[in-house]
């Protein structure tokens, strides 16, 4: 599989841990080249950032609506097995989930889940989503694309930024938004979900005060299923990475990661 691979390098020595970047529904490795990416290797991590396949500049666009999350999770492992050694994993909503389910197979250094969808699967998130846009919802299910779901700037704005986010920025990344599988909807709302026992690695777990996708209570109960506590951010929205205040989310990744001896 021809994957999409952002890579950034740091301007010094690097520490010996690189780190690879997962990003959720609709996205693609983009969105941790705005800030995530340099400032990391700032920091001096080598960092990655991979599209999953049929996201970004990864293959097999035509075949997205079939992708599924075990799909997804192995192109996590090509990725992996292809780097010098084993990476930090940062998976954001949906990458986040399939952070959990590779770590089910697999003992990383660390892994940091940023806004994750729940393991125990998106029915709330799919019930909000049909109470507030019934007529999206509908669309998305009778043509098996998601893409309504987030199909507009204001959608877009609803569900991953804050009010107080810029138009423009809003626009500009609501053009790279794009659709998402629908048979990995279906595995996050419950037939793909994670064995939270099999898993080994440590973890942080972060979550926005003002996530419209994710609430928080929801994110503090999937640190508790992973014997940790949750860390919310206040005034952001479900971009962690894209916020306002992306970067008290970055330095707080990397302080945890530094007393991991990372």
């Amino acid at each position: 599989m021809q994957l999409e691979v952002l890579t950034t390098k740091p301007p010094a020595e690097a520490r010996l841990t690189p780190v690879l970047f997962i990003h959720g529904a609709w996205h693609g490795a983009w969105c941790w080249s705005e800030h995530f990416l340099p400032y990391f290797a700032q920091r001096n991590y080598i960092c990655h950032a991979l599209s999953l396949r049929a996201h970004g500049n990864s293959e097999d666009r035509k075949r997205l609506r079939w992708a599924r999350l075990a799909d997804y999770v192995a192109d996590v492992d090509q990725v992996v097995s292809q780097l010098e050694k084993p990476p930090v994993l940062v998976g954001h909503s949906m990458g986040g989930l399939i952070v959990q389910k590779y770590l089910e197979t697999h003992k990383m250094p660390a892994a940091v889940l940023l806004a994750p969808a729940p393991p125990t699967g998106v029915l709330p998130t799919t019930l909000r989503i049909l109470r507030r846009h019934p007529l999206a919802f509908v669309k998305a299910n009778l043509t098996l694309s998601l893409y309504p779901i987030i199909g507009s700037p204001g959608l877009t704005r609803e569900a991953f930024f804050s009010e107080d986010m810029p138009q423009e920025l809003v626009d500009s990344y609501f053009a790279r938004m794009q659709d998402e599988s629908y048979l990995a909807f279906l595995g996050m709302l419950g037939l793909e979900l994670p064995r939270l026992k099999k898993v080994e690695t440590p973890l942080l777990v972060l979550g926005a005060a003002k996530d419209t996708m994710f609430y928080p209570s929801e994110v503090e109960a999937t640190a508790h299923a992973y014997n940790t506590r949750a860390e919310i951010f206040p005034n952001m929205a479900h971009d962690m990475m894209l916020e306002a205040g992306w970067q008290s989310v970055a330095d707080r990744i990397i302080s945890w990661l530094e007393k991991q001896g990372l």
